[in-house]
């Protein structure tokens, strides 16, 4: 088992839930985060952390997506290990609905 962020992630980019992983199992887009599936430990430490609640486990349901879309990213998006300052209007943005549609970005953090 694993944990995956979902879409609700996207345009927040909160990075709470780094600095609890004990195994640096998260990759940085421009405006979200991924947890690698291979590197997670199933500790579940992270899910809590975050404010936007867009940690899931992969055993709720119709999360096979969201398994593949995290492996995909984080193998193409640079580790983080560190805290950063949310994206400007993350607040806004928590819990909108269709963010994967209308603000997901496919660039590295830079």
């Amino acid at each position: 088992m694993t944990y995956v962020v979902t879409d609700n992630c996207i345009a927040c980019k909160f990075t709470d839930c780094v600095s609890v992983c004990p195994v640096d199992c998260f990759y940085e887009g421009e405006n979200m985060l991924v947890i690698h599936p291979d590197e997670c430990i199933d500790c579940g430490v992270c899910e809590p952390e975050c404010p936007a609640d867009a940690i899931r486990p992969d055993t709720d349901p119709e999360m096979e997506t969201w398994i593949a879309f995290n492996a995909t990213w984080a193998e193409r998006w640079p580790n983080i290990s560190t805290v950063k300052e949310p994206l400007p209007g993350a607040l806004d943005m928590d819990g909108k609905p269709g963010k994967l549609e209308s603000h997901f970005s496919a660039n590295p953090a830079t």
